[in-house]
């Protein structure tokens, strides 16, 4: 027979080799035999376990501890956790099992007996896992370009868990609770991943999205040849977040309205001039305007008879309609917003 003495946190210990653990036990239940002194068992919350203390001596009394807190004594159970139960009471097995375990379960046990007239001992640390586990994080946000943008991401676990993010668009990492984003701009507009992991149980994860506000952008002009009697189409083409609305001004910057051959369709992107039947009073310079709450676009392009000579092109940001009708165009729509 061995006999051990050992000092941990301050606290001296006699173990001896007879008593003994194992780490199998009842089904779902994990279980622990006192043998070769385990520094430790882990077990998950919510979890069963069962704290086995095997004897090979004549024993006349017998206790189990947790910390200076008595469970039992023989058959007489001392601790009023119902989760505790006595499994094993018999002279070569001494087991109590403890169900739905939680962290406050976590720390030192002890199994102490008297054999021949010789107190005897043997103790394990029960170490209590947890899952990590999101528990904030930022709400979706809606952002114009430019700004500073700041998501967090808090979670929790035993062990502390780590906490990644990851960007879906670029496959880009960074580690932290705290993702920050300086002078967004449009193309990151996306939906970023918080990751956290502590080895425990898969990874847990969720998403944030931000919105990139701006103002809008023509991308198409052309110049359109049409045929006296046909059919013709102007577009006009704008990206802008909110999406932006459309109107159409002709060159004597009157707004463009419908009529029965003449007809305007705006789509989410685009808008569209849809000339039914082309005649003389349709040729002409005709300027198309973008706007939102962030600022406005304009755009001319002309719809001409093939072999006409015109002296100007199609035109971004109001080239041809003048800086006159820019400026009448915006003092409109800032009213509006």
């Amino acid at each position: 027979m061995e006999w051990t003495f050992c000092c941990w946190n301050n606290c001296c210990m006699l173990t001896v080799s007879p008593l003994s653990f194992s780490l199998a036990g009842p089904t779902g239940a994990q279980a622990a035999e006192f043998g070769h002194l385990p520094d430790n068992i882990t077990v998950l919350e919510g979890e069963s376990v069962v704290l086995r203390c095997k004897i090979d001596e004549e024993v006349t009394h017998k206790a189990w501890l947790n910390r200076s807190n008595i469970l039992f004594t023989g058959t007489d159970k001392w601790s009023l956790d119902s989760r505790v139960s006595l499994v094993n009471n018999n002279n070569s097995d001494f087991s109590i099992k403890i169900e739905r375990v939680m962290v406050a379960d976590e720390g030192p046990y002890t199994c102490s007996f008297q054999a021949k007239n010789q107190p005897r001992t043997a103790h394990v640390y029960l170490i209590v896992q947890v899952p990590a586990r999101i528990v904030n994080i930022s709400q979706d946000k809606s952002v114009n370009e430019g700004d500073d943008v700041n998501f967090f991401c808090l979670a929790v676990g035993r062990p502390e868990p780590t906490v990644t993010w990851k960007d879906f668009k670029y496959g880009l990492m960074s580690e932290g609770e705290f993702l920050e984003i300086t002078e967004i701009k449009r193309h990151q507009a996306e939906e970023f991943e918080c990751i956290t992991n502590n080895g425990v149980a898969p990874p847990d994860t969720r998403r944030v999205k931000v919105t990139v506000n701006y103002p809008p952008v023509i991308t198409e002009v052309k110049n359109m040849p049409a045929q006296l009697g046909k059919t013709a189409i102007l577009r006009c083409e704008a990206m802008a977040v909110p999406t932006a609305s459309f109107e159409w001004y002709r060159d004597d910057r009157r707004p463009v309205e419908s009529d029965n051959t003449l007809k305007i369709k705006n789509e989410k992107t685009r808008s569209l001039l849809l000339f039914t039947n082309v005649t003389e009073k349709h040729f002409g310079n005709y300027t198309c305007f973008a706007s939102n709450r962030l600022g406005a676009s304009n755009a001319s392009m002309l719809l001409f008879r093939p072999g006409a000579v015109y002296g100007g092109v199609a035109s971004l940001n109001g080239r041809l309609s003048g800086v006159g009708l820019w400026f009448c165009l915006s003092i409109s729509v800032l009213m509006k917003v």
